[in-house]
């Protein structure tokens, strides 16, 4: 079998790839600003800088809020059963995590009806849970908007090329590469902040389930102990 043919293939090719020019990144952002496109990427820019800072603060303020003593809900179980009301609620209030509170709030109605009780707790467990939740909703928008915006990009990129063809002699590449690199960039960056912040969203929503979790179990385990014969 002769293969020269598949040689000189082999040959041009090589040729051809030394000549292509290497773009650095940088270059190609400045490109995609064309037109409008700088305000989309100014857009999703701010949006990508504000969802990293708000997954970071949730994620240092879950962690604070998930960190409990282990032994903690024995130890106000044990005072409240001596009946030391005063160093179960300083307890609970040297612990600072939202069940902590919970609880105090619900030590603090100790002598009222239980039904009075069971409110106190639900209803600051209910603020407990938004503040948790603090600028989650922001992530949720992001995760949605991000790619929205970026295909944004896209349409009006190729509207620009559009125009650049109709208004030019010759079809040369100069001309039409803004649009497409603005309609490439921008899809590109929609997406990347989409996918970080969707990810980021449904990860604290699952640190937030585990605090909530902590929260119930000591609820009802202090509404048990309310509960029991001679209390």
């Amino acid at each position: 079998m002769n293969l020269s043919f598949i040689w000189q293939i082999g040959n041009s090719s090589g040729n051809e790839l030394k000549g292509v020019k290497e773009v650095p990144l940088w270059d190609i952002i400045q490109e995609s600003n064309a037109g409008i496109g700088w305000l989309i990427n100014l857009f999703l820019v701010l949006m990508f800088a504000y969802v990293i800072f708000v997954f970071v603060e949730r994620y240092f303020a879950l962690r604070k809020a998930s960190k409990e003593d282990s032994d903690f809900l024995s130890q106000v179980k044990q005072l409240l059963t001596k009946g030391d009301i005063e160093n179960a609620k300083k307890k609970c209030v040297s612990s600072d995590s939202p069940s902590a509170r919970m609880l105090e709030k619900g030590i603090s109605r100790i002598g009222k009806p239980m039904e009075s009780i069971a409110a106190s707790i639900e209803n600051t467990g209910k603020l407990e849970v938004l503040r948790l939740e603090q600028r989650l909703s922001f992530l949720a928008t992001a995760a949605g908007a991000a790619p929205m915006l970026g295909f944004l990009g896209t349409v009006i990129g190729m509207m620009v090329v559009f125009i650049d063809l109709q208004n030019t002699a010759t079809l040369e590449l100069k001309v039409i590469a803004p649009g497409i690199m603005t309609a490439m960039v921008t899809t590109v960056a929609g997406l990347i902040v989409g996918i970080i912040a969707f990810m980021g969203y449904n990860y604290l929503v699952g640190r937030i389930g585990k605090v909530v979790y902590q929260m119930e179990n000591a609820a009802l385990e202090f509404m048990d102990l309310l509960n029991q014969p001679g209390k």
